[in-house]
């Protein structure tokens, strides 16, 4: 006789489910292994969750839109004007226009201050960590063993502005310039934006609208020769079956995911994981791995291999 009993993951709404009264000593969580103590660190992380509004529609009252990076904001907006120029929003004012896309409100004082959102994507680094003291991006490329890394990008290094807008871009040409990816030849014409490129551009955007940034550690993006890993700080909110499984949105800063969105990156569709499997299933490469790190502090992480699929693992696919 087998008894099974099927316990479904508790939606982020009703977390953190705990015992005896007691919220940051009473919350435990189940991995694979079996149930362990969430630590006060997981526990703040799960009530920021909680709420529909996510952490980066806050306003930020002590500061205005005056500390935002104007070369990062006009960047955006010629992005935005190139891939929608009919827009109804591309002539408007910088304050009007940072109003409209979420980076900026009105605060009590009826002066124009940052959101959370707009600060991460068009502030200067030495203005965030004084948000988020975590916040920090890293990326780093090894790609020849000898060298500890042959190129690295720091948020915190003040030789850029160090936000996400710019973090984004800057490791985008990076990533698709050494993954080697054949163009293709369509009526005559070079077709430089593959479905990798695509898939490339909605990942490294979920790994960034998904982090926790007061969770320590902060982003990672390593490029080595033949495979790419991408860590953000945070679970998986919708869960990593339902992720892989897609049809369902929930990202953790929604505000920042409409700002990404409206330059043309990242959907919101829930759709971005199940057609990244099926871009690398396409290209014959090996299954993209995601994995969460759930113990003192938790991660996600999506590794990316560009090695092509071994002849066992195809026969064993086959069967």
């Amino acid at each position: 006789m087998v008894i099974v009993i099927e316990v479904p993951m508790a939606r982020r709404e009703q977390k953190p489910i705990f015992v005896n009264n007691d919220m940051f000593g009473g919350t435990f969580k189940r991995n694979h292994e079996g149930d362990y103590h969430c630590t006060e660190l997981q526990v703040k992380s799960m009530l920021r969750d909680q709420t529909e509004s996510t952490m980066d529609m806050r306003i930020i009252e002590d500061m205005t839109i005056a500390q935002f990076d104007r070369d990062t904001v006009q960047s955006y907006r010629n992005r935005h004007r190139s891939f929608k120029p009919g827009h109804p929003w591309v002539n408007l004012s910088d304050e009007d226009y940072l109003q409209k896309i979420g980076a900026a409100e009105m605060g009590k004082d009826r002066r124009l201050h940052p959101t959370a959102a707009g600060l991460l994507m068009f502030g200067e680094e030495n203005r965030i960590v004084r948000v988020y003291p975590e916040y920090f991006l890293d990326y780093r490329e090894i790609l020849d063993p000898t060298i500890r890394w042959t190129d690295r990008l720091q948020s915190s290094s003040g030789e850029w502005s160090g936000n996400l807008f710019d973090f984004y871009f800057r490791v985008y040409q990076k990533i698709t310039k050494n993954v080697k990816i054949p163009f293709k030849m369509v009526g005559g014409d070079r077709i430089d934006d593959t479905p990798v490129h695509r898939a490339l551009r909605e990942v490294l955007a979920n790994c960034l609208v998904n982090t926790d940034f007061f969770v320590p550690r902060g982003v990672v993006i390593k490029q080595e020769d033949d495979m790419l890993i991408l860590e953000n700080p945070g679970s998986i909110r919708v869960g990593k079956y339902q992720m892989k499984l897609g049809g369902q949105s929930d990202p953790r800063n929604k505000a920042l995911m409409k700002m990404f969105n409206l330059i043309d990156i990242g959907e919101r569709a829930g759709s971005g994981v199940p057609e990244l499997f099926a871009v690398w299933e396409n290209e014959d490469w090996e299954e993209p791995r995601i994995e969460e790190q759930l113990d003192y502090v938790e991660r996600t992480t999506v590794i990316l291999s560009f090695k092509q699929k071994s002849a066992e693992k195809k026969a064993l696919k086959k069967r």
